[in-house]
């Protein structure tokens, strides 16, 4: 059996005007974007948690723990 990368939800790197990144109604830990991904991305999510923070709770309540670049099926 071969184990593969369980997605949630797979979308675009996206930010908004409070300088958030996001994907769908997941916000994306910036530190993480900023290091290793880029604007546009295509990937997936693979867990999520309840987003932590005061400032963004309201526009997203569900922070993504685990995320990777899909890769495009063919």
């Amino acid at each position: 059996m071969s184990k593969e990368k369980k997605e949630l939800y797979t979308g675009i790197i996206e930010k908004d005007e409070h300088g958030n990144y996001f994907c769908g109604e997941y916000l994306l830990d910036y530190q993480m974007v900023e290091k290793d991904f880029k604007l546009g991305d295509k990937i997936n999510i693979k867990s999520v948690i309840a987003n932590p923070s005061d400032k963004s709770f309201n526009l997203y309540p569900k922070k993504s723990r685990s995320f990777f670049l899909a890769k495009d099926k063919e």
